[in-house]
């Protein structure tokens, strides 16, 4: 291979992958079977994570597949590609090859999210559980650093985690890059070829901050206070993490808060949260936020907590990055809403069974003898044939299951507490523009069968991200 040799100065580590073996276990880092990509850059790091991965891939019952990005900044990036995708024909592992044009000016930045996106499309596309990436514990000390010098919270101190969304982990992070480095030394590829790997000259770039730390600060920290400080740095981030937990537990436990995840964000009861200490309440209004993967800074906690003391019901603040906090009735939320964009109708009754989409609802129908309807509940019956379901009408009423009089459906809504961005994207179901349904509000006295008599069970579900269209056409 045309990777150049590394060294590690004789540093043996002939444990590591029983040390892996025992942490991917204890942490229950891969609980369920699945196939698995492996983020290879052609680096030490992935290099040496693929073949101690490729050596446990029996025990951990995962389906290994090779990615590489080719970002297209460095000349010899076209060779990189080849050679890892020859490295994962060795061993007999299929290998996905992504070819970006970013060019030699791009950032840090820019080619990590580039590589991020890049890695989750082939994941979908691929429809793999897990996407494994090579962080290692000098990545995590040279993240904390950095992010304490651009003034990050103690939150922020919590650095890389173990375990993203969306079945990212990152394995290698309680393993210094020396021991890394030695299990590359000591290792041979299954034709008995010694591991080698490619040496990324922007990675000793002092232009880019991580590099500078990584070859000039720790170097120099080390010197000063006797070795160790990459270790001693991820003892701060676990303990960061250990918070961050807490806060997460207090969201869920504090009397009254009533945290509950939705749809699309997550929302706690405004009336007992404004009753604590402004610095309780802004911690735990942060806290709200990182369970949808939103961040706050101190400035904008404080901005947030002002907003939710004095909002009204309906008020909305912009959070960036899509994210916003509404204030509903006597709920804060914390969401990124998906607004309606010229929703169509949809059918659905045709046949015995079927099942469409409307925006984000589902709703299943089989044919089965009626029984009497929740008037606000998510199951109702309706005597056989075709209805439609849409959107909420400026004129819409219907007369409730067991009431009297004709109420207006955007009323029932509010009276529901549905949240007020929620309402247009909110469905009726009717028939020849009689409203019969509006799911988990209110049921219609209208088009009943009788209890026992063939009828269609509708069942209506929220929270789909799908566009309307019939499933499984």
């Amino acid at each position: 291979m045309r990777f150049a040799r590394t060294s590690t100065e004789g540093t043996v580590s002939s444990d590591l992958r029983e040390r892996l073996r025992d942490h991917v276990r204890e942490a229950s880092l891969f609980p369920e079977p699945g196939l698995t990509i492996v983020a290879v850059s052609g680096g030490p790091d992935s290099v040496a994570m693929l073949d101690l991965l490729a050596g446990l891939n029996a025990e951990l019952d995962l389906d290994l597949v090779v990615a590489h990005i080719d970002h297209g900044i460095a000349p010899a990036s076209g060779e990189v590609a080849r050679d890892v995708e020859t490295l994962a024909s060795r061993y007999g592992l299929p290998c996905h090859v992504v070819r970006l044009r970013l060019g030699p000016e791009a950032s840090e930045t820019a080619a990590r999210r580039a590589r991020y996106r890049e890695l989750r499309r082939l994941q979908r596309a691929l429809g793999a559980r897990y996407l494994v990436t090579a962080h290692q514990r000098d990545d995590q000390a040279e993240t904390v650093l950095f992010r304490l010098l651009k003034g990050s919270g103690v939150i922020g101190l919590a650095g890389i985690p173990p375990l993203g969304p969306r079945g990212l982990v990152r394995p290698l992070l309680p393993f210094g890059r020396a021991d890394v480095l030695a299990w590359l030394d000591r290792s041979r590829d299954p034709r008995g070829s010694p591991l080698a790997a490619h040496q990324d000259p922007a990675n000793a770039d002092p232009r880019h901050d991580r590099s500078w730390l990584r070859h000039h600060v720790l170097p120099l920290a080390d010197e000063r206070f006797g070795g160790g400080v990459a270790e001693r740095i991820a003892r701060v981030a676990q303990s960061a993490r250990d918070d961050r937990a807490a806060w997460a537990a207090a969201l869920r436990q504090l009397p009254g808060l009533g945290f509950q995840a939705e749809a699309d964000g997550v929302a706690l009861d405004r009336t007992s949260l404004v009753r604590y200490d402004n610095v309780l309440s802004e911690a735990l209004l942060r806290a709200l936020a990182r369970e949808v993967g939103c961040t706050l800074g101190r400035r904008a906690g404080s901005r947030l907590l002002e907003f939710v003391q004095s909002g009204r019901s309906g008020s909305i603040m912009e959070l960036g990055k899509g994210w916003e906090a509404e204030v509903s009735f006597d709920r804060v939320r914390i969401v990124r809403p998906i607004l309606p964009t010229g929703l169509q109708p949809v059918e659905c009754g045709i046949g015995a069974d079927g099942v469409v989409r409307w925006g984000r609802w589902e709703f299943a129908w089989r044919t089965c003898a009626a029984d009497q309807p929740e008037r606000s509940g998510m199951v109702t019956w309706l005597t056989p044939g075709v209805a439609t379901v849409r959107g909420v009408g400026a004129g819409d009423r219907l007369t409730p299951l067991g009431g009297v009089g004709r109420r207006k459906v955007r009323r029932l809504l509010m009276e529901s507490r549905v949240p007020f961005r929620e309402r247009a994207a909110y469905p009726v179901v009717e028939r020849r523009g009689i409203v019969l349904w509006v799911p988990g509000v209110c049921r219609a006295h209208g088009d009943l069968p009788r209890q026992g008599e063939d009828a269609l069970r509708v069942d209506a579900r929220s929270g789909m991200r799908e566009p309307a269209g019939v499933v499984g056409d």
